[in-house]
């Protein structure tokens, strides 16, 4: 499971090092696409497989699913990170999260999530006060 909040930059060949404690998850290879808000989702390969095989359910009649396919999947790329446990972030993904040489890694659970830090700080600030009023309908038996 993915967990935290890491702070690593981007260097000058767009490459990032991933938080220690994710590198054993994702050695032997992982998958970056677009995320939602603007991020950039990290799947190990095999949750990847397991999305992708949810996505294959969907209706090929539901155009709403069609499109979010096509963007999801247009947009990823596989990475195997080096030994220093660094990845290279395509520069379509770059450009896409609008990333700056200062990052936020977040684990988001089943996936990892990159974030330009001062995107990540305004969305932050943006949601505490919603995350603080959430209930019981909004995330069943949680609370």
């Amino acid at each position: 499971m993915f967990l935290g909040t890491h702070s690593p930059r981007l260097d000058e060949k767009g490459r990032l090092i991933l938080p220690a404690k994710f590198r054993e998850e994702l050695a032997d290879g992982l998958v970056l696409t677009r995320g939602q808000e603007h991020c950039i989702y990290v799947f190990s390969r095999k949750e990847f497989e397991r999305v992708h095989d949810q996505m294959r359910e969907a209706p090929l009649s539901s155009r709403q699913a069609r499109d979010y396919i096509r963007v999801f999947l247009s947009g990823a790329s596989d990475e195997v990170p080096d030994k220093q446990g660094r990845v290279t972030i395509p520069p379509a993904l770059r450009s896409y999260a609008g990333l700056g040489r200062e990052l936020v890694v977040i684990g988001a659970g089943t996936r990892a999530e990159i974030w330009d830090a001062t995107a990540w700080q305004n969305y932050l600030a943006e949601q505490e006060t919603a995350f603080s009023e959430t209930d019981e309908d909004a995330i069943p038996g949680i609370f």
